[in-house]
């Protein structure tokens, strides 16, 4: 029982690590897939959008397909950054990567861990 209880508690913190990185990378998968609709939007009208809705997608803002993030577009003039937003237990458990952004430019932030 010693060994078991041993077992878990190194096994359970790791799993809820492996957890939280697994839907921090639906986050971005999404901002970028989203930052490519952008793209698309921009060679056919010349401008971007801040409407999710116009890119395609279903909701304004748009949540992730497991619903931890949140994500919404801002334009200033030809630029762009999209913000995901952690939400619920994803919010709690990711306090240092709580939100992602990415430009038109492709800059990425935070930078460090939060985009491995």
């Amino acid at each position: 029982v010693a060994i078991i209880g041993i077992l878990a508690s190194i096994a359970y913190p790791s799993y809820t690590d492996f957890v939280v990185r697994s839907n921090r990378t639906e986050a971005q998968r999404e901002l970028l897939r989203i930052a490519n609709l952008q793209e698309q939007l921009f060679v056919d009208n010349r401008a971007y959008t801040e409407d999710m809705k116009a890119l395609g997608l279903d909701a304004d803002p748009f949540k992730t397909e497991s619903e931890n993030y949140s994500i919404d577009a801002k334009v200033t003039g030809n630029t762009f950054v999209l913000t995901a937003t952690a939400l619920g237990n994803q919010k709690t458990t990711d306090t240092g990567c709580v939100t992602l952004s990415v430009t038109d430019t492709g800059l990425k932030s935070p930078s460090g861990t939060c985009w491995e």
